[in-house]
């Protein structure tokens, strides 16, 4: 099993529960691979370096994910065929964290 960290950018017209709910068939689609979701982190509604398909916001998301390195790329190919959405990232990493990300960090020092 290899472990990744998955970041996945939703449309900005999604609700909250709409991404919630797409992250969850998300984690559905890597347990059907034979994979496992370690944890999920709900970024929030940030602003967009640059437009990118008439959005200029976008709900992002971050699986940790344990999952055969030969299914990564069906797991891509599903992400690419969703059309909500507009840019995914999965990047191999060496061991998955249990400490909140450096963006979850950040987004609770802004809400104090």
């Amino acid at each position: 099993m290899a472990f990744y960290e998955s970041v996945l950018v939703f449309r900005q017209d999604l609700t909250d529960a709409q991404v919630r709910d797409k992250a969850a068939k998300f984690a559905d689609i890597i347990k059907e691979l034979k994979g496992s979701v370690k944890a999920t982190e709900f970024w929030g509604l940030k602003n967009l370096a640059y437009i990118i398909r008439k959005n200029r916001k976008a709900h992002y998301v971050m699986l940790n994910v344990s999952l055969p390195g030969e299914q990564l790329a069906e797991f891509e190919r599903r992400e690419r065929i969703d059309e909500d959405i507009i840019r995914f990232l999965n990047v191999r990493v060496e061991a998955l964290s249990d400490k909140p990300s450096i963006m979850m960090k950040k987004n609770t020092e802004e809400a104090e």
